[in-house]
């Protein structure tokens, strides 16, 4: 297995760069770090690439990195992957499993930071010319929060301006060695999101005289059942949308009744009026259940995190799929229907421009799903059930059990990686000259 040189010639994952990574992968699995705290993890990876000859900044945005390798005049194309976990309690039985309680790499990081590493590594040490390679290590993905703060502190910046073209891929519960591109070119990969926080004030007490208090945990309830019939009954059954309650807070005592209560609120869909729509409704129905309770004060709201729809260039997307079908064989890359977990990741292009984060209107997104599912595991999960079984569900990102098959994934990753870096650089010269293409 192994990918091609920008000049066709073949260009294997060589032990010097798969066991770096494979090590890089098991030190960051067994110390993960939440977002925001990711310093151990950052460090870690900026010495990896300053190793590897890279120019590297530290500190971007958090502990944002950014790692820049020159070779010549020619398109900037940036590799990222991100740096944080989850808290989540890890429960997979490895032996290098998480040995910190209450966080775990459990939606991918870990294997998109070492597949990069080893990406890096590989382009250092093969020939490619006319271009820049990026590398980045983003923070706070999980919160939605880490790619806006880079690109505030100065990323394209630092670099020397927009580049032409930003990739990234995320690990899925698909085979591992299988690769899953966006199903239609041009065509969404992940939703939008909005995520609001509501606090719901009341007029606390003893719980034996509730008629002497106003009780924000009934008010939060019933907004809670009410918000179930935004999707249903007030977005188009066409429209593809998920309203869920994540968090409901209130009270220490179950003899009292508390002043407030709290809610956690996460919007998904594929277009932003859609994305709007549901936000005014959240508003109006937390504030309509508020008032509803006899409440002195209306609820109040912070929309914690937003991201935009994920829909990756039309034309990178297909040259990229034929690269990569190319190096794996057809059989092993595929078309992918819309998900709707979400990606802070569209920031980097287009749709931060919209925003005002950067000036780079004519960055080009790439953006692949890297199958992490063993052989066995697969085989076992679509298997013919016997009568009154069930087939063992596949843990999804996020599980506690989720565990990628990094023997195969680890490898795919890096080679995917590495070669969509090169036919990104071809794509761009082809098709918008390099630097030209952040003109507006």
């Amino acid at each position: 297995m192994t990918p091609l040189s920008e000049e066709g010639a073949a260009v294997a994952v060589t032990p010097d760069v798969l066991r770096p990574a494979l090590e890089l992968y098991l030190a960051l699995h067994t110390h993960p770090e939440l977002s925001g705290a990711e310093e151990h993890t950052a460090a870690l990876f900026a010495d990896r690439l300053a190793e590897d000859g890279y120019t590297v900044t530290r500190g971007i945005g958090g502990h944002g990195v950014a790692g820049v390798l020159r070779r010549g005049e020619g398109p900037v194309v940036v590799l990222r992957a991100e740096l944080d976990a989850l808290p989540v309690t890890e429960d997979t039985g490895l032996a290098y499993a998480s040995r910190v309680p209450g966080v775990m790499h459990a939606c991918g990081h870990d294997l998109h930071l070492a597949a990069l590493a080893g990406a890096a590594a590989a382009l250092a040490r093969t020939p490619w010319h006319g271009g820049t390679a990026v590398i980045v290590g983003q923070p706070a993905e999980e919160t939605l929060t880490g790619a806006r703060a880079m690109l505030a502190d100065g990323l394209y910046e630092r670099i020397g301006g927009p580049p032409d073209a930003v990739l990234a891929q995320h690990a899925a519960p698909l085979p591992a060695g299988h690769l899953a591109h966006a199903a239609v070119p041009g065509g969404a990969v992940l939703a939008g999101s909005r995520t609001l926080d509501a606090v719901l004030h009341g007029s606390g007490g003893h719980a034996g005289t509730p008629q002497l208090t106003v009780d924000p945990v009934v008010a939060a309830a019933a907004a809670v059942l009410r918000l179930q019939s935004v999707v249903a009954r007030e977005i188009a059954p066409t429209e593809p949308a998920v309203l869920t309650v994540g968090r409901l807070r209130a009270g220490d005592r179950a003899n009292v009744v508390p002043d407030r209560a709290e809610l956690g609120i996460s919007l998904r869909a594929f277009r932003e009026p859609v994305l709007e729509r549901m936000a005014a409704a959240v508003r109006r129905i937390v504030r309509a259940e508020s008032e509803a309770s006899g409440a002195a004060r209306p609820p109040e709201f912070t929309e914690t995190s937003r991201s935009p729809v994920l829909a990756p260039d039309a034309g990178l997307t297909a040259a990229l799929r034929a690269a990569h079908g190319e190096l794996f064989g057809k059989s092993r890359v595929s078309g992918l229907p819309p998900g709707t977990a979400t990606e802070d990741f569209p920031w980097f292009g287009p749709a931060g421009a919209d925003a005002g984060l950067h000036g780079g209107r004519g960055i080009r997104c790439g953006y692949w799903m890297l199958g992490t599912v063993g052989a066995a595991e697969w085989r076992a999960a679509h298997a013919p059930a016997g009568e009154g079984e069930d087939p063992p569900a596949l843990p999804p990102n996020h599980s506690p059990r989720f565990a990628p098959d990094v023997r195969t994934a680890l490898p795919t990753g890096i080679e995917a990686m590495t070669a969509a870096f090169r036919c990104a650089l071809r794509h761009s010269r082809e098709t918008v000259g390099g630097i030209e293409a952040h003109d507006p």
